[in-house]
C-alpha cells in the first residue's frame, strides 16, 4: 500500500475514532444535565404542590411544556445569586457543562497533536527520500551508474525512484554499449588494417615491378596482374564481410522475416557452393520436406548457411561430403549441416564463432570471419547454432529456430 494512502486511513481513522469519544463523553455528560434539570423540576413541583395542594397534575404539566412564562421571574432570580443570561438554573448542570467543554477541548487538542506528529513524521519521511534521491541524481550527474535503489515500495517516492533507477540502468547499457562499440571500431580498424596491410603490400610490389620494369616478359606481367586482381578480389570480399558484419552487431540491418520454404533456401546454399564443392570435388546433399517452412529473412539465412556450408567443403577432402537436413519439432525447427572431413581439434571447437579466429586447419585464404558472420545472422533470426566435431571423423553444425523467440 502507498505511503500516502496509509496516511489518509489513518488520519480517517482517528479522526473517526475522535468523533465517537466526543459523541460518547457529549452524551454522557448530556444525560448528567437532564437527570440534574429533572431533579430541580420535580423539587419545584413538590414546593409548588405544598404551597397550593389543589394545582392539579395537569395544570402542572401545561405550565412545564407551556412556552408562556413569566419574565419577571428573571430578575427575581437574580436576587438569589442565579442570572439565566450567563448561569445555569440548576447550578449542577453549569458544572458538568464546564466538565463537557474541558473534556471536549483536551480530546480536540489530543486528537490535533497526534495527526500534527503524524504529519510532521510523514513530512520528514518525504524530505529524507527527496534528499537521498537529490544525492542519487547528482551521482548520476557524475556518471556514477553503480549504484544500488533499497527498499523499494509502493508510494509515489518509491515509484519515483524506481524510475530513477530504469533511468539509471539504461543510461548504464548504453554508456557499457558506447565503451563497447569504441572498443570494437577499434579493434575492427586494427583487425582491417592488419588484413589489408599484407595484400596492399603485395599489389604495390608487383605494380612497381610492372611499372619499373618496361622489358618484363609477358607471362610474368600477366602472372603479377592476376596475383593483383586474386588479392584485390580478397581485400574487397574481406572490407564486404567486416561491413556486413558490423552492420549487424549494431541493429543497422532490418531483417524482413516472412514465411520461407526451408527446401529453398538450402537448394541456394548448396548452389553458392556448387563451383567450390566441385573443384574440391565433394558431394554436397539435402534432405528436406518440400513442405517445411521457416519465417526468416530468405537472403540473410542463405548467407549464414552459405558460409556454414563453404567452411565444411574447405575442410573436406575429395571424395567427402556435406549433408544438409532439416525437420520440425513441437518445439523448434533444427537445421543440420554435418560432413567427414577433417574436423576441429579441441582447442580450437570453444573459439571457432570468435571474429578473425583461424584454427589449426585453416586455409592461407581464411581471414576467420564466416563462421562469425553466420552465428550473428542466426542469432538474429531468432535461432541458436551449436556444434560437434571430432578430428578425422568430421563436423556437425546444429541450428534450432524456436517459434516463439523474439526477433
Amino acid at each position: 500500500m502507498k505511503r500516502s494512502h496509509k496516511f489518509i486511513i489513518a488520519f480517517l481513522v482517528l479522526t473517526v475514532i475522535f468523533s465517537f469519544l466526543t459523541a460518547a463523553v457529549t452524551a454522557f455528560q448530556l444525560d448528567k444535565i437532564r437527570a440534574a434539570s429533572n431533579e430541580g423540576v420535580l423539587r419545584a413541583i413538590s414546593a409548588v404542590k405544598q404551597i397550593c395542594p389543589d394545582i392539579s397534575d395537569t395544570e402542572i404539566a401545561k405550565i412545564l411544556n407551556g412556552k408562556e412564562y413569566d419574565k419577571s421571574l428573571v430578575d427575581s432570580l437574580k436576587a438569589y445569586g442565579i442570572s439565566l443570561d450567563d448561569d445555569w438554573a440548576v447550578y449542577q448542570n453549569r458544572v458538568i457543562a464546564q466538565k463537557v467543554v474541558t473534556l471536549n477541548a483536551v480530546l480536540c487538542g489530543a486528537i490535533c497533536l497526534v495527526l500534527c506528529t503524524l504529519f510532521l513524521l510523514y513530512r520528514h519521511k518525504q524530505r529524507a527520500e527527496a534528499r537521498r534521491l537529490t544525492e542519487y541524481v547528482e551521482r548520476i550527474n557524475k556518471k556514477e551508474y553503480d549504484l544500488l535503489m533499497e527498499e523499494n515500495g509502493e508510494d509515489e517516492m518509491s515509484l519515483l525512484r524506481n524510475e530513477i533507477y530504469k533511468t539509471t540502468v539504461m543510461l548504464k547499457e548504453q554508456r557499457d554499449n558506447s565503451q563497447k562499440d569504441k572498443e570494437s571500431l577499434k579493434d575492427s580498424l586494427s583487425d582491417i588494417s592488419h588484413q589489408l596491410r599484407t595484400p596492399l603490400t603485395s599489389i604495390l610490389v608487383m605494380v612497381d615491378n610492372i611499372l619499373d620494369n618496361d622489358n618484363m616478359p609477358p607471362e610474368i606481367r600477366y602472372e603479377f596482374l592476376r596475383d593483383i586482381r586474386r588479392s584485390a578480389t580478397s581485400m574487397s570480399f574481406y572490407v564486404q564481410s567486416i561491413l556486413t558484419l558490423s552492420r549487424l552487431e549494431v541493429n543497422s540491418v532490418k531483417m524482413k522475416s516472412k514465411e520461407e520454404s526451408l527446401l529453398g533456401i538450402i537448394n541456394e546454399c548448396i548452389q553458392n557452393t556448387e563451383v567450390l564443392s566441385e573443384l574440391k570435388g565433394v558431394t554436397v546433399t539435402a534432405q528436406c520436406d518440400e513442405n517445411l517452412n521457416l519465417v526468416c529473412d530468405f537472403k540473410w539465412l542463405s548467407e549464414a548457411l552459405t558460409n556454414i556450408v563453404k567452411n565444411c567443403v574447405e575442410h573436406t577432402p575429395c571424395g567427402g561430403e556435406v549433408c544438409l537436413s532439416a525437420q520440425k519439432t513441437k518445439l523448434y525447427v533444427k537445421i543440420t549441416i554435418c560432413d567427414n572431413g577433417e574436423g576441429i581439434t579441441p582447442q580450437d571447437l570453444p573459439h571457432i564463432f570468435e571474429r578473425y579466429y583461424k584454427g589449426k586447419n585453416s586455409s592461407d585464404e581464411s581471414i576467420g570471419i564466416g563462421l562469425a558472420l553466420a552465428k550473428v545472422i542466426i542469432e538474429k533470426s531468432g535461432g541458436i547454432i551449436s556444434v560437434y566435431s571430432t578430428v578425422g571423423k568430421g563436423t556437425t553444425f546444429d541450428i534450432r529456430f524456436f517459434p516463439n523467440v523474439n526477433r
